[in-house]
């Protein structure tokens, strides 16, 4: 679903804002994150770097916790920021967790550079493990393959 021009620059403005919080005294690669939800509220997050790199939270989940804490979990688009002169995809991590709440959000990345990325979720991810796949679990009384 394309958003509006007013959309678009709200998110920008939402990520590259995002952006001048993030904590990466470690990579120096700072990022900012901006979350349409169905209902037009704009959820953004920065990347959390830790000693721990392991602990580190990128800005992409940061927004999805941000807006998860408020009750909203209806997205349309996801808008990440860098500032660098190519534009930068959401590594495997966010497209997983951002997956879980809106397999088919359309993801913007753009940068300070004229290029950006638009695609939607779907084809960064392809054949992604989600909820869906646990529909075909086995129950607890069931018998699995794991008990032989």
């Amino acid at each position: 679903m394309p958003i509006s021009e007013s959309q678009f620059a709200a998110l920008k403005q939402g990520a590259v804002d995002a952006s001048r919080h993030a904590w990466c005294p470690y990579s120096k690669f700072a990022v900012g994150a901006a979350l349409l939800a169905t209902d037009g509220q704009i959820f953004a997050g920065c990347n959390v770097e830790n000693a721990s790199h392991g602990l580190t939270i990128c800005a992409e989940r940061n927004a999805v916790g941000q807006a998860i804490s408020a009750g909203c979990r209806d997205f349309t688009t996801l808008l990440i920021f860098t500032a660098t002169d190519k534009p930068t995809a959401p590594c495997g991590a966010c497209r997983q967790v951002v997956t879980e709440f809106a397999p088919d959000i359309e993801v913007i990345s753009v940068c300070d550079g004229p290029e950006n990325i638009q695609v939607s979720m779907r084809d960064l991810l392809p054949r992604s493990f989600g909820p869906h796949n646990l529909d075909d679990a086995p129950k607890p009384d069931q018998t699995s393959a794991l008990d032989n």
